[in-house]
């Protein structure tokens, strides 16, 4: 009977669901839900269109329309009644899956009744070992930044729950969606193309959906002159980028030019420089031997002896 009793449900799982009495305590900020649909990819655009009407949710639903398949599946199955008896509603069931879906890994609620405490079951890790690297959103030529998403570049054995735990944890960083894609890089070859011998960095892209809006900063071109110097100079001033560059350059050279035969680093690393160098150092030379040379006449008008040792001297 209980079999059967399925199946009925599921013959009228088609009819569209009754309207929503109340709003999820976990439901989006209208722009952040807008930003998430904004945001979905075209092939699940493409799927969706396919849908018929009465397949999607009614309007002012805070599901989307995976989430309002999902929730009438379980509903047909007879996986949403409560202890009594009744049907959990769309909010009810969003509250219960966001809960699920914000939850930090790692811990546990253990305890009995009202006296439960959070449990370490994993090992703590204080410090994080992964580089997340955040880079701007792209945005198509015309349309505005969105500020409720934002882009990552992680390392590719990073998934989709560490990210939201990662950004949960750390920052205080609520998540709406991640999307992942991997980037694999071409192989290098040699010169004839016969054989590989490396690989550029091969990254993956997250895109995390964001619940507070977070505005990148400008960048450097899309700043006037005064704003621009401002910038410059707090960054030279925090990051010291110019002689990080220097060092940098220095340290280049001397480890690639060290074991060069008759090599030997004179500071400079432009050609430019290395120039100026030369000439400032013939230029002292020059003068050094004009000087010997006055000295060496007034000597000789004089009538006193010319020691090379005093000259030298």
């Amino acid at each position: 009977m209980q079999s059967l009793g399925r199946v009925v449900r599921r013959l009228y799982s088609s009819k569209p669901s009754r309207p929503l009495t109340q709003r999820a305590a976990t439901a989006l900020p209208k722009h952040a839900a807008e930003a998430r649909e904004a945001s979905t990819p075209m092939a699940v655009l493409e799927r969706r269109a396919r849908k018929q009407p009465d397949l999607l949710p009614p309007p002012g639903s805070d599901l989307t329309p995976s989430e309002f398949s999902s929730y009438r599946r379980q509903l047909a199955k007879g996986e949403l009644i409560t202890e009594q008896g009744k049907d959990l509603t769309e909010a009810e069931w969003l509250d219960a899956l966001n809960e699920k879906r914000s939850r930090l890994r790692g811990i546990k609620l253990a305890g009995k009744g009202n006296q439960k405490q959070v449990e370490v079951v994993g090992q703590k890790i204080y410090l994080p070992n992964v580089i997340f690297r955040m880079v701007r959103n792209h945005t198509p030529k015309g349309k505005p930044y969105n500020p409720y998403e934002a882009t990552f570049r992680v390392p590719q054995s990073i998934t989709k729950t560490d990210i939201r735990s990662y950004l949960s944890a750390v920052y205080g960083v609520k998540t709406t969606y991640i999307r992942t894609a991997n980037y694999i890089s071409p192989l290098r070859r040699t010169r004839m193309g016969l054989r590989p011998v490396g690989r550029y960095r091969t990254y993956k892209r997250a895109v995390v959906g964001l619940v507070d809006p977070f505005y990148y900063p400008l960048d450097m071109e899309d700043m006037d002159k005064v704003a621009r110097k401002e910038r410059e100079a707090w960054l030279e001033e925090k990051f010291t980028l110019k002689a990080l560059v220097r060092w940098r350059r220095y340290e280049l050279v001397r480890t690639t030019q060290s074991g060069s035969k008759g090599w030997r680093f004179t500071g400079h690393l432009r050609r430019d420089k290395i120039l100026q160098a030369v000439a400032r150092r013939r230029m002292i030379t020059r003068m050094e031997i004009e000087g010997i040379k006055a000295e060496i006449a007034e000597k000789r008008a004089a009538g006193k002896q010319i020691l090379m040792e005093k000259v030298k001297s």
